[in-house]
């Protein structure tokens, strides 16, 4: 892979990377069991914020795909990773996040006709065992609520990146972000104040976890995330959320005290290889991908 192939990688992964530091800053800085109203507060005033500086709006049929897949990639995802996050222990409630290869493998046949490869699936595999033996510890207490809640945000998030690259990107990925952020974030609002009432009260630490959470976890992995999303191939950009767990995981051990056995050390190297891998082209299918291409330059 080239160097400006693997900056686009670098930098569409920041995402995930900080993505996994929600379950620690939940942990040590949030309210309690308020994951509507965390949603709430890492979208609405990223999304307003990125719509202030990117200065448009969706157009003709953009305002009906922009509102579906805020609420797919923002509106449920955020509220039922926070649900996780609440309900497990740490690196267990990302454990779900390591099936969104092989979840976006299964949708991106039928929604973008690409051919799932043995190369990527084989490293799909192997990514799921992988972080299952970093965060799966036997005593680990699993909440039927929060593994429900974890499935969940696997399928929307996996079926928002298939449709997003389905549907493209109209826009800078600054507004694109602002669109989905905002869409989101009025979606959580009104079963926010139904569901959990008025806003908790927050004290510093808490307005610091938020503004982490909001400005860089969502403002910024978003706009990077949608930028890797519409430029790499939907196999390679799905296993990068493999990433949030692996963060999980070292944060928990150096923020929490939460011991790396030698069994979640080599999880965590099983886990780092297959995002690494899985960005490789074998050379022999980038040899027939190079031959269907000059066949189909000759017959034009």
């Amino acid at each position: 892979m080239a160097p400006r192939a693997w900056g686009l990688v670098a930098s569409t992964a920041f995402a995930p990377a900080v993505w996994g530091t929600t379950y620690v800053i939940t942990t040590v800085c949030l309210p309690d069991d308020h994951p509507l109203w965390s949603g709430l507060l890492r979208a609405l005033p990223a999304g307003l914020l990125a719509l202030a500086i990117g200065r448009s709006l969706p157009r003709g049929d953009w305002w009906w795909k922009a509102f579906v897949l805020g609420a797919l990639n923002i509106g449920a995802f955020f509220p039922l990773l926070f649900v996780a996050a609440y309900l497990l222990p740490g690196g267990v409630a990302a454990i779900f996040g390591a099936t969104t290869p092989l979840t976006v493998a299964a949708l991106a046949v039928p929604l973008l006709r690409e051919r799932p490869t043995g190369w990527r699936l084989s490293w799909g595999v192997l990514g799921v065992v992988g972080v299952a033996l970093m965060v799966l510890a036997p005593d680990a207490a699993l909440s039927p609520i929060g593994v429900l809640a974890g499935i969940a945000s696997t399928l929307c998030m996996a079926l928002g990146t298939v449709l997003s690259k389905r549907w493209g990107r109209p826009t800078g990925p600054v507004s694109y972000a602002g669109w989905q952020l905002t869409a989101g974030g009025l979606v959580i609002l009104p079963i926010a104040l139904l569901v959990e009432g008025p806003p908790p009260v927050l004290d510093g630490a808490a307005i610091a976890g938020y503004a982490w959470l909001s400005l860089v976890g969502a403002g910024l992995a978003y706009v990077l995330w949608f930028r890797g999303v519409g430029r790499m191939p939907a196999g390679a950009v799905a296993f990068l959320p493999l990433l949030s767990p692996l963060v999980a995981a070292v944060l928990g051990w150096a923020v929490l005290d939460e011991a790396l056995t030698p069994v979640q050390g080599t999880g965590f190297a099983l886990a780092l290889l297959a995002v690494a891998y899985a960005q490789q082209t074998p050379s022999r299918v980038a040899r027939h991908q190079l031959v269907l291409k000059e066949d189909t330059a000759c017959r034009s």
